[in-house]
């Protein structure tokens, strides 16, 4: 067997390639970019087009809409300000985002919005970085009269959980006419928690929350293409994203590349889903979350800081709610997202579910994109698709992709 590849073998790398190969040759994948990092070696795969009807081909630099797998990268942000001593893991965030200061607590999750309680205790900036300050989207209650109210009050469009286009302090205003669904600290809750992170570090910094990131995240690490929109002299190297029809498999684009949602700044940066990136990009982001914080000679983030990232930061109780959460989400149910803990912005591995070992930390995109760091192996891995969650497609190649990707480490 070839082990040129730092540990990854040859005929492994070339079975990658051909299961990914075949999900395009298939048709219900028009093109993707997958890259291996282990050491200093990097294996990287483009297949495939750009567009569902064939022209450009996928290639290295492709600009991606990373969606969810935003959540791992935007909260780098807050955990400078925590390096800093600019925020404190327990400080109340009233301060900041006084909107969310002395809310009224839903009885139960489905409770009418009027039928509350005072809340406890302020929320903590650790129970933003956790996803437990008791906002999100939960999918145990999709037809609570909370649920209902996100999208009457447009805290959130009905397209997809998309941030509707306005300033944050006009979404801060929408959601501080809502109650807390839970207690601040006591439920784990999706995607809430990260937007308010990107309001929270404008307003302690005093700067544009993507200023901020490209300042201390994106330039250090050189993510030349990384951003909340894509400039028109590369909006050619982004895709369409496509929303196959769940019942007939028709490519219909969800969102185009030239005058679509990311053509633009948007009103309101989410850093809940809102980036734009590359395979390179990202690679260069989670192998320095490997480093513990460093970029070749410089520190990007505390080694302490990276350890409370990506190692499970929930309780038993908070645990159990989150793997119900998984198992009720679309392309969670398609078998992504089973893992057990959670960090800050990020999945951790707690148990061995599949071929990736305990440690594992990253997340998954609804726009069909998927990225991990194992420290065991000291591996990374990253597939990007332009094919979103309306059909298990995009989820089967993921899976397929982590597959094959175990089997091919060889030392």
């Amino acid at each position: 067997m070839g082990n040129g590849n730092n540990g990854l073998s040859e005929a492994g790398l070339r079975r990658l390639r051909e299961v990914l190969q075949r999900h395009v040759e298939s048709k219900k994948i028009p093109g993707l970019v997958a890259l291996v990092g282990r050491g200093e070696e990097t294996h990287v795969e483009a297949i495939g087009t750009m567009r569902h009807d064939g022209g450009a081909p996928m290639r290295r630099d492709t600009i991606f809409r990373m969606a969810s797998t935003t959540k791992p990268v935007a909260v780098a942000a807050t955990m400078v300000l925590l390096d800093e001593c600019r925020l404190r893991l327990d400080d109340p965030i009233d301060e900041w985002l006084p909107e969310l200061a002395d809310r009224q607590v839903l009885k139960r999750p489905d409770s009418p919005l009027d039928d509350t309680v005072p809340v406890r205790r302020p929320i903590t900036v650790r129970d933003l970085l956790t996803s437990t300050c008791g906002l999100g989207l939960d999918t145990t209650a999709m037809g609570s009269p909370m649920m209902g109210a996100y999208f009457e009050q447009k805290v959130y469009g009905e397209n997809g959980w998309l941030l509707p286009a306005v300033e944050p302090d006009e979404w801060m205003r929408r959601l501080s006419t809502l109650p807390l669904m839970y207690q601040p600290g006591e439920r784990w809750l999706y995607n809430v928690s990260d937007d308010l992170l990107g309001v929270l570090v404008a307003r302690v910094t005093g700067q544009p929350f993507e200023a901020f990131l490209r300042e201390r995240i994106f330039d250090p690490l050189g993510m030349k293409d990384t951003g909340f929109h894509v400039p028109a002299d590369k909006i050619h190297r982004l895709p369409p994203l496509y929303a196959p029809d769940p019942q007939t498999g028709a490519f219909t684009v969800e969102d185009p590349a030239e005058g679509g949602h990311h053509s633009k700044p948007p009103a309101f940066p989410s850093s809940g889903g809102g980036l734009d990136s590359t395979a390179d990009d990202y690679h260069a982001y989670f192998r320095m979350l490997l480093n513990h914080g460093m970029h070749g000679s410089e520190r990007i983030l505390s080694r302490s800081a990276v350890d409370l990232m990506t190692t499970n930061r929930l309780t038993p109780e908070q645990l159990a709610a989150r793997e119900t959460w998984a198992r009720n989400v679309v392309h969670l149910s398609y078998g992504q997202g089973q893992h057990g803990g959670w960090g800050f912005g990020m999945a951790v591995r707690t148990y061995r579910g599949d071929y990736a070992p305990i440690g594992q930390f990253g997340w998954d995109g609804g726009a069909g994109t998927t990225t991990y760091a194992d420290p065991e192996n000291q591996l990374v891995g990253i597939l990007l698709t332009q094919t979103g969650m309306s059909t298990p497609d995009s989820a089967r190649a993921m899976q397929d992709f982590w597959t094959t990707l175990y089997q091919a480490i060889d030392d």
